[in-house]
């Protein structure tokens, strides 16, 4: 349930970055590479931190937690990159 909730967050944030970088884009032309590479490193921060609360305080080993880790981190950095490749 807390990967569910993890990939939807994710995707809502993918959603508003590129709202704000659809708004942009008229007076900033980068706007939406700006918006996507700001999204991947604050999705990589979040998602890091979600792996590192597994390993750290409940207990599982990084072995354990690192496809889940892709699995949070990978399907928003990839609808990002396809909504700024065919949206933007």
């Amino acid at each position: 349930m807390r990967t569910l909730l993890f990939l939807v967050a994710g995707l809502l944030l993918v959603a508003a970055f590129m709202l704000l970088a659809k708004l942009f884009a008229t007076q900033f032309p980068d706007a939406p590479r700006v918006a996507t590479l700001s999204f991947l490193v604050l999705w990589l921060i979040v998602a890091g931190f979600n792996m590192w609360l597994g390993v750290s305080k409940a207990g599982y080993s990084v072995t354990d937690e690192l496809p889940i880790f892709l699995l949070i981190f990978g399907v928003p950095a990839v609808a990002a990159a396809l909504l700024k490749w065919r949206l933007l």
